[in-house]
């Protein structure tokens, strides 16, 4: 099914890039972290596993080799850990600038777009205010005044785009003052377009870019850390680093479709573990109550192996298909119970979305929704109700409206309707109490949260009971269209999944940036972003937090590297 990213080769031999030897260095961080089941599932490896590979010149994660650019006085050397994936940089050299530049550099070859991410700390309080480190795309790692494209943090928090467009000239910058102190960093090349992002953690990207920038297809990609001292070694630290492959030109969405990486992601710190990779698409991914398992539905365009259901085992990092009798087509919109004991699956294999119900084991499902297309998204906690989305035409219309409704749990009786304003009302999650349905609308014109009461009565009398189910609005973003709300086990927070306006209100397609966010459920404090995220359609369709609130399991995407 796909290859568990996990760990480094060894370098073979000790190089400099320019040929001067340098002795190989061995660093190994410990993993931290809460030690509760689930975290404990995550990284209980073996030490052969995590062994980080350090000498210049050899593999190390997902570069191809790393070494000094450019000579410096001070040689530097990176590590890579392959349980915590952070990558330690250290390095001398007098700068990158004018017509010289002297650096440690950690690369891969790449030819054509690409994305490249990651959060970075420097070390220490450090010498020169003008130490720097960042992402760099170069045409030549022989030549010190190379062209290249880069985005640079510099130790005292300027952050800079900075770039030379032809070989021995001299380098030219872009600043961005509104990312001063920004700690995350990505890089991206469309065609002969270079957008360089930062943002402090938990804020939105600020971006610049250079159009019509004349360097080869082909350019050494990476990460990278200057002193900007020749007496001086600095070190940096990088975490989330992701070299992402983004779609082809000429992409059809829902017929083309790329790879999958199953991430874990720290809700507190941002910190992502990438578990699982295949070029088998998968989405969708849910926790499993007890902890030591995650399930997710595989999909792309082969018939033969789309639409299906697999539990992922944490420990042995292996997927097993489960048996889901006819619900063949499954369209990422799987729920576990609150109990974890039943699954209620969407399922296209009768034509249009339908839902059933079935064991967690698997097993023969029962249709439960005689009405399609009607897409599954919450159990109430007692697991007497499912509540879903559902398309239905009014009389004399032509095209579904898309509304919250509920049936209940065992197919008896009929579904209810909880929301009938225009537009799309989607993404409906019941809070762990039992009191509140979260959805994302797009009645205001944007797509945002919005809640209603599910404890009204069932046979309103007054006037306040009529009212019970009025809509609140939760989010109130101006640049973001805001998608699925899922709460943490206590009810006390909501993980969103948040586009840019590029992207249609109403739509939640593949292959987009788009971001993660957190947020009080009672909307008390605005969203915070916790992830940088290549995906989008099955990152988070469903709920998928850790039984014990400090995680969310998440997919996002990359073509082969």
């Amino acid at each position: 099914m796909g290859t568990f990213l996990i760990c480094c080769k060894k370098g073979r031999g000790s190089r400099r890039i320019d040929g001067n030897p340098r002795l190989a260095r061995l660093s190994l961080e410990q993993p931290g972290g809460l030690v509760k089941k689930t975290s404990f599932l995550l990284f209980s490896l073996t030490l052969a596993a995590i062994a980080a590979a350090s000498p210049n010149g050899g593999p190390l994660g997902d570069f191809e080799a790393h070494g000094d650019v450019g000579s410096p006085k001070i040689g530097g050397y990176a590590t890579y850990n392959g349980a915590s994936q952070v990558y330690t940089l250290s390095a001398g050299g007098v700068n990158i600038w004018a017509k010289r530049d002297e650096f440690q550099f950690a690369y891969r070859k790449m030819k054509g777009d690409f994305i490249v991410q990651a959060q970075v700390e420097f070390q220490g309080k450090g010498t020169d205010p003008h130490r720097k480190a960042g992402i760099m795309a170069r045409a030549s790692i022989a030549d010190v005044d190379s062209p290249y494209m880069d985005g640079a943090l510099h130790g005292e928090g300027l952050v800079a785009m900075q770039y030379r467009k032809t070989k021995g000239a001299d380098t030219e910058q872009t600043q961005m003052p509104d990312a001063h102190g920004a700690d995350v960093i990505q890089l991206e090349r469309v065609g002969n377009t270079f957008i360089w992002s930062a943002a402090k953690f938990g804020e939105p990207f600020q971006q610049v870019k250079q159009e019509n920038v004349d360097l080869p297809e082909e350019l050494y990609v990476g990460i990278f850390l200057s002193a900007h001292n020749v007496d001086v070694k600095e070190t940096a630290i990088f975490r989330n680093v992701r070299v992402i492959k983004p779609v082809k030109v000429g992409f059809t969405p829902y017929r083309d479709y790329i790879g999958s990486q199953l991430e874990i992601l720290n809700v507190a710190n941002g910190h992502r573990s990438r578990i699982y990779s295949s070029r088998v698409p998968f989405e969708a991914p849910n926790w499993a109550p007890d902890g030591g398992s995650l399930f997710y539905q595989s999909s792309g365009g082969d018939n033969a192996t789309r639409g299906r259901l697999y539990k992922f085992d944490l420990a042995s990092r292996l997927p097993q298909l489960i048996d889901t009798g006819y619900a063949t087509r499954l369209n990422n919109d799987h729920v576990l119970s609150f109990d974890g004991t039943q699954f209620a699956l969407s399922d296209n294999s009768s034509g249009q979305s339908a839902i059933s119900t079935m064991p967690v084991r698997g097993g023969p499902p029962m249709r439960i929704t005689p009405n399609t297309p009607s897409y599954m998204h919450s159990w109430t906690p007692d697991a007497k109700w499912l509540i879903f989305t559902g398309g239905r035409k009014a009389k004399g219309a032509t095209t579904d409206e898309y509304d919250i409704y509920k049936i209940a749990a065992d197919g008896k009786g009929s579904e209810i309707n909880l929301t009938n304003s225009p537009g799309l009302d989607d993404g409906p999650e019941v809070s762990p109490d039992g009191k509140w349905i979260y959805f994302n609308s797009t009645r205001s014109g944007q797509m945002q949260i919005w809640r209603m009461r599910n404890d009204c009565p069932e046979k309103p009398k007054t006037k306040e009971d009529k009212t019970c189910n009025a809509a609140e609005r939760v989010t109130n973003d101006q640049k973001w269209n805001d998608w699925f709300p899922h709460f943490s086990p206590d009810g006390k927070w909501i993980v969103i999944i948040s586009y840019g306006l590029d992207v249609e209100a109403s739509n939640h397609p593949y292959y987009k940036h788009c971001m993660l966010r957190i947020m009080p459920a009672d909307g008390s404090a605005p969203p915070k972003v916790i992830a940088y995220v290549y995906g989008g359609q099955g990152t988070i369709n469903v709920p998928s937090w850790s039984p014990d609130g400090t995680h969310v399991a998440f997919v996002s995407n990359s073509d082969a590297l």
